[in-house]
């Protein structure tokens, strides 16, 4: 059996969602192991949000956002790069590769680099294999019913 990773993607919605929607709209190829969550800004997105995702047995969340200098609200995006950034040293104690979480500038008109980012991010998870919190969550599932 192959292993198919469950992938979060949290979009902002001015830039990268709309990247996402011509991506689809355009039938661009892209791999199905995702799932988009539409976020008003990438500094909306809570730290919590993206543990919450690992600890529910996502393999990986990627975050993206506007280009710098392009956030609908200013400075969203250099949040959200900041507390990505401290993520990604963060996941190391919680035994999970950072390669597992990702940010990503994209914008409304670029649903080909939507889904080349996302494609590639899939490769990227599916070398790692499942994340360890993978096996507790269903574990967890199970046993409540």
């Amino acid at each position: 059996m192959n292993f198919e990773p469950k992938i979060i993607v949290f979009c902002c919605n001015w830039c990268s969602y709309a990247g996402a929607d011509l991506a689809g709209i355009s039938r661009m190829k892209i791999k199905p192991h995702f799932r988009v969550i539409r976020s008003m800004c990438s500094a909306r997105i809570d730290p919590e949000f993206i543990l919450r995702a690992f600890r529910k047995g996502a393999d990986g969340v990627m975050v993206a956002g506007c280009h710098p200098g392009d956030c609908h609200y200013l400075g969203g995006n250099y949040r959200a790069r900041r507390r990505i950034a401290l993520l990604q040293l963060m996941l190391k104690q919680f035994g999970l590769n950072a390669d597992r979480l990702r940010l990503e500038w994209v914008s409304a008109s670029e649903g080909e680099k939507f889904a080349r980012v996302v494609n590639n991010f899939v490769g990227r998870v599916s070398e790692l294999g499942p994340s360890p919190y993978r096996a507790k969550s269903r574990g967890a599932v199970s046993a409540a019913g």
